[in-house]
């Protein structure tokens, strides 16, 4: 391995690692609302669940959610 490679690597993975993060605040505000009906909501988290991106477990808390909430 060159001798300076390392150091390189390292170099990279931190200025890598600097743009992940951030230490300013960030704020959202969400004005007006949006409709989803409960099937696309239903049709959403099972796509979720598929793609690995939520467990089973909050699968089935998030889908009883839905369906025992009010229209």
């Amino acid at each position: 391995m060159p001798r300076g490679l390392p150091t390189l690597l390292l170099l990279a993975a931190c200025l890598g690692l600097a743009g992940c993060g951030s230490l300013s605040k960030a704020s959202v505000t969400v004005k007006g609302t949006t409709t989803i009906s409960k099937g696309q909501e239903l049709v959403d988290l099972k796509k979720a669940l598929d793609e690995g991106a939520i467990s089973p477990r909050d699968y089935e808390k998030v889908r009883a959610i839905i369906l025992d909430r009010k229209s």
